[in-house]
């Protein structure tokens, strides 16, 4: 009897290598077996090229042979035409003597649609291998298609007495808490997800960059809350390396934005260095003002990295997924408390001498 989970297993490993690149699709993993041998492997190009279907299929030069083969994916193949062909149609096409599935695609083109197209070409479909696992790796893509909002990401540091930051410093840089280590991983994590969120108090104090420097991978989106537009113009979030979207509030934006752009000169149409400023209201469900404006601009995940204000915002609003906690091995006495999160950690790993306790919201 062929264990199909074995397969599955194989085709999330694969998919791991298009995370931070397909977005807003999803990153699949695919893979053939012929006589029980892995004859070709595919994962999601980066958005708007091949599917991991087609990448798989492209794979094999002899496409007779499909016929005898089983070709297992993450996700439900596609039903409708995107940037490309649906990719329910070169299964069917090819007449796979399989089809595995790890789970059903909750998007409303597919959503069984694409199961169905393959069935009627008389394929047979088994659908469900590691259902739980396969949609913890496409979280991302499922919370936007189900709860209409991007993945959200809660991360801060905090030293052991429990301070996010000093009440004063001597100059406008991050004071660390975690060590390089740590950095590291934060910044990993940066090149993973699709977007970075602060508040304009965090911006002000430490004049961020919000980019990857010692990871390999893409800058995320950079989305910074700031009502009244005090945030200076010469300020690190204004220095074109990444699409950027502001959040003000309606009186600013009317007065204020004409002038700014027109002294920062930064509104740049090529899509990836835009500058884009979004009104919301300040004084009610900020935290979902927030997140209808992120799904606007179809952002399918994003970190909220400070600062106290900002993440408490989103804990009382209970608009998160997961936390990532980093514990540092210091103290600062006094200084400005960290959240407030009542849930129970989920895990920890130590980190040299620093803490990480990572949270899900069940």
């Amino acid at each position: 009897m062929i264990n199909h989970e074995i397969y599955i297993k194989r085709c999330l490993q694969i998919a791991k290598n298009g995370i931070g690149t397909t977005r807003p699709n999803p990153s699949v993993g695919a893979l053939i077996v012929l006589n029980n041998k892995i004859i070709a492997e595919g994962f999601t190009s980066k958005y708007g090229k091949s599917h991991a279907e087609v990448n798989a299929v492209n794979a094999v030069n002899d496409k007779s042979v499909l016929r005898d083969a089983t070709i297992y994916v993450t996700l439900e193949p596609c039903s409708h035409f995107g940037k490309t062909p649906p990719c329910a149609d070169l299964l069917a096409k090819h007449k796979f003597k399989n089809v595995v599935i790890g789970c059903k695609d909750t998007n409303d083109l597919v959503a069984g649609k694409g199961i169905e197209r393959i069935q009627k070409a008389g394929i047979n479909v088994i659908i469900g291998v590691l259902e739980d696992e396969c949609r913890e790796h496409h979280k991302r893509f499922f919370t936007v298609q189900d709860k209409k909002r991007p993945y959200i990401i809660l991360k801060w540091a905090e030293t052991k007495d429990g301070f996010v930051a000093p009440l004063e410093k001597d100059s406008q840089a991050p004071v660390w808490i975690s060590n390089k280590y740590s950095q590291q991983i934060v910044h990993k994590l940066r090149a993973k997800e699709h977007a970075i969120l602060v508040g304009t108090n965090t911006v002000i104090a430490d004049n961020p960059k919000l980019n990857v420097r010692t990871w390999s991978g893409n800058n995320p989106i950079r989305i910074v809350l700031d009502k009244n537009l005090r945030i200076p113009k010469e300020a690190n979030i204004y220095d074109k390396s990444v699409k950027t979207i502001i959040l003000c509030d309606v009186k600013s934006l009317a007065l204020k934005k004409s002038d700014f752009i027109n002294n920062v000169s930064l509104i740049d149409e090529t899509k990836e260095h835009q500058l884009v400023f979004e009104s919301i209201n300040f004084n009610q469900n900020l935290a979902q003002e927030i997140c209808d404006v992120l799904q606007k601009h179809k952002i399918q995940s994003v970190i909220i990295e400070g600062g106290t204000q900002t993440l408490q915002t989103f804990i009382d609003a209970n608009l998160w997924d997961e936390a990532k906690v980093f514990i540092g091995d210091n103290t600062f006495k006094t200084g400005i408390k960290s959240p407030i999160l009542s849930a129970k950690f989920t895990s920890e790993r130590k980190i040299k001498k620093d803490i990480l306790k990572i949270y899900n919201n069940d």
